[in-house]
């Protein structure tokens, strides 16, 4: 494995006393006060998160619509300019080779975001399919900074940086602008259900950007938010982490992201299998609340009656509701909304009932 690779933020996070652990072949801040407290400072004000670790490929030329158009389940034709959306990559069997944001610039021009621990795996897949296209695939991983700006306050603190009127980014939507003075992608996306911006822009910028936003958003109650809220906030919203509700022996049907799967396109990877799974689907990723007082975590057992149905992909305490909730894999004919299920917890069972996703609704800008 060798060692684990930085941010350019890493002596940031330092001076900041954040913890510090390794996560996907990253040091990264887990977190800086405690989880609660970064979680309910996000919904209520403005957190600040380093994802430099994350992936970026710029896929240009000709061919570069049709070569992505068939490695994604979405359809790529559907996106104008200018626009993001959310796509599955996967293998021919329709279990997933990553889940991933893409952007168009136009239609000779995409970048694609990725898992940091798929980067690799990820850019070796694409080559394989670029063959015989003419297009340019450039991996600029290393190159690009990406810091998340989310929260309620997260558009007054962006304002005060950049000349762009951020009322007019709609979401999903994004521009190339400055914030003060520096080229950057500014993106309303964002993986916490809450509006916010995700942020690109070369990597030698980082931290002084880091500093810029941490400054124009002290006085809204902007703080630097670790990993740990970052994913206490995701499964509230009932995001999908890859490596949890996604991976190569789970396909986005069963995942219960159907949505990024246009299986009225024309051919792409996986198909064919998605569409006989469709008919015949055994299995999806359902989201549950505790009602007995317990935090469920992945892998636990999922029971009903006594009898294994599933287990949890990710569990959690929800800052928001203050009790357990978690997402997890059980058999179709147990999946119905208010069904009680157990959650088996070291020997023990507690009881969680089953309820609709998302969790949390995303409160933003539509």
């Amino acid at each position: 494995m060798g060692e684990p690779k930085k941010t350019p933020l890493l002596e940031e996070h330092e001076k900041l006393g954040a913890t510090v652990v390794d996560f996907a072949g990253w040091l990264m801040p887990v977190q800086y006060t405690n989880v609660i407290q970064e979680h309910l400072t996000t919904r209520t004000k403005a957190g600040l998160f380093d994802i430099c670790h994350m992936g970026e490929f710029h896929i240009k030329g000709i061919d570069a619509l049709e070569l992505i158009n068939k490695l994604i389940t979405n359809d790529l034709t559907k996106l104008g300019e200018n626009k993001a959306f959310y796509a599955c990559m996967c293998y021919e069997n329709g279990t997933v080779v990553d889940d991933l944001f893409i952007y168009c610039f136009n239609n000779e021009h995409y970048m694609l975001v990725v898992n940091a621990g798929n980067i690799k795996k990820d850019l070796e897949w694409i080559k394989k399919h670029a063959l015989g296209l003419d297009v340019d695939i450039i991996d600029r991983a290393d190159q690009t900074a990406k810091l998340d700006l989310q929260g309620p306050n997260s558009e007054k603190i962006l304002q005060k940086l950049t000349k762009v009127d951020l009322k007019n980014l709609k979401r999903f939507f994004f521009i190339e602008d400055k914030i003060d003075n520096i080229k950057t992608i500014i993106s309303r996306t964002g993986y916490t259900g809450e509006d916010g911006f995700e942020l690109y822009f070369d990597s030698k910028d980082a931290n002084k950007i880091w500093n810029k936003l941490l400054s124009a958003g002290k006085q809204l109650g902007l703080k630097p938010i670790g990993l740990g809220a970052r994913d206490t906030l995701r499964i509230e919203s009932c995001y999908s982490l890859y490596g949890h509700e996604l991976n190569n022996t789970i396909t986005p049907l069963e995942a219960g992201i159907g949505f990024v799967v246009k299986l009225d396109k024309d051919n792409f990877i996986g198909k064919e299998a998605l569409q006989k799974q469709k008919e015949h689907l055994k299995r999806k990723i359902i989201a549950f609340e505790m009602l007995d007082k317990a935090v469920p975590r992945e892998h636990y057992e999922i029971l009903e009656n006594n009898q294994k149905i599933g287990f949890v992909t990710s569990g959690t305490f929800s800052p928001t509701l203050k009790k357990g909730i978690g997402m997890g894999m059980i058999n179709i004919e147990h999946a119905k909304e208010n069904n009680n299920i157990d959650i088996k917890i070291r020997e023990k069972t507690y009881k969680a009932k089953i309820v609709p996703k998302p969790i949390y609704q995303f409160h933003g800008k539509k």
